[in-house]
């Protein structure tokens, strides 16, 4: 997402890291390793961007619930759950949506997006209109699914809908992604696996 807006980041031995601003949503430093010295790694790297111009609010997101840095000025945003489908199937859809897989041009996303083969997003409609969607990308052996819309009501089926959407577009392949709170008890319904915990930090520039 960040590729597609201009603004890729970069890969650390530890981190990624992006010291411009990312889409909404979006942190700006991910952790990718854990153990004392790769956090001692990672404090230092948040500490470099901080001294950065990223304006407003950016956040880190803290992948093995391990990087304290409260007193760096963090808060936390979000505490969630890592999430795993070892075998999502391609099976009949059950939420009695219409599911659509998003075009070029659509929804004003950049062009780019729709330009790399591992990127799809999907957008559920009843009656007309769009009622709940998910993203899926491709990436070092799993499919990532993220930004999940659903009704309460409909989320456990709109879940079950979304993997069998992944199977199909990305065959063989384990779905990954992470939640909390109502979203996080609907991907249970949905036959996932909840994994270990991790955290978001916000902080917003004086």
């Amino acid at each position: 997402m960040c590729f597609a807006h201009g603004s890729a980041g970069r890969f650390l031995v530890h981190t990624w890291v992006n010291a411009e601003p990312v889409p909404r949503f979006y942190p700006n430093v991910v952790t990718l390793t854990t153990g004392d010295a790769d956090i001692d790694e990672q404090r230092q790297t948040v500490r470099i961007l901080q001294k950065s111009n990223l304006p407003g609010r950016w956040a880190v997101k803290d992948s093995f619930k391990a990087l304290d840095i409260a007193r760096l000025g963090f808060e936390v945003l979000l505490e969630a759950n890592w999430i795993r489908n070892a075998e999502p199937k391609a099976e009949a859809m059950v939420s009695g949506l219409s599911w659509e897989r998003a075009k070029p041009g659509s929804g004003g996303f950049p062009a780019a997006l729709f330009s790399d083969e591992n990127f799809a997003m999907f957008s559920g409609r009843r009656g007309g209109a769009v009622v709940a969607g998910g993203t899926l990308y491709r990436a070092d052996g799993v499919v990532g699914l993220s930004n999940v819309v659903a009704d309460a009501d409909d989320a456990p089926t709109v879940w079950r809908d979304l993997c069998a959407l992944a199977a199909a577009t990305f065959p063989g392949l384990p779905l990954v992604g992470y939640e909390s709170g109502d979203e996080l008890k609907a991907a249970r319904k949905a036959g996932f696996e909840i994994g270990d915990p991790l955290r978001v930090w916000v902080i917003a520039r004086d």
